[in-house]
């Protein structure tokens, strides 16, 4: 029985994975301040995307995307600003993407596994 973390890190993996395929770069994980957690902070071209990833086993509960709230959204801007503050990166666009994972084959995919990116959902 796989727990709730363990999908959840093996969700990132492949949202980090999948990110990495498409061309962008990893800049962090699992960032960390006192109003939360950003999963990964990624860079492509003059962009640093603050990228939320949420992972099911199917589709039970709804689509991954479906987790992200207009308050999730609020703090996801709240936490981007702050990792921004921080790492202050001139001439750079910041923006918010959704990362959705689906693992154990409710997908229909040979593997059982499928990735989805939603860009810009802070727009």
């Amino acid at each position: 029985m796989t727990t709730n973390r363990e999908l959840g890190i093996r969700g990132e993996q492949l949202a980090a994975e999948y990110l990495e395929g498409a061309g962008y770069r990893i800049i962090e994980r699992n960032w960390r301040c006192r109003d939360g957690e950003i999963d990964i902070v990624a860079a492509i071209d003059d962009e640093v995307v603050v990228v939320e990833v949420k992972t099911r086993t199917g589709h039970g509960a709804g689509h991954p995307f479906e987790a992200v709230t207009p308050a999730k959204v609020v703090r996801l801007r709240r936490l981007a600003l702050g990792w921004a503050h921080e790492h202050p990166l001139e001439g750079h666009r910041l923006r918010i993407d959704v990362v959705g994972v689906t693992v154990g084959g409710a997908s229909g995919c040979e593997d059982g596994e499928t990735v989805e990116h939603l860009r810009g959902v802070d727009a």
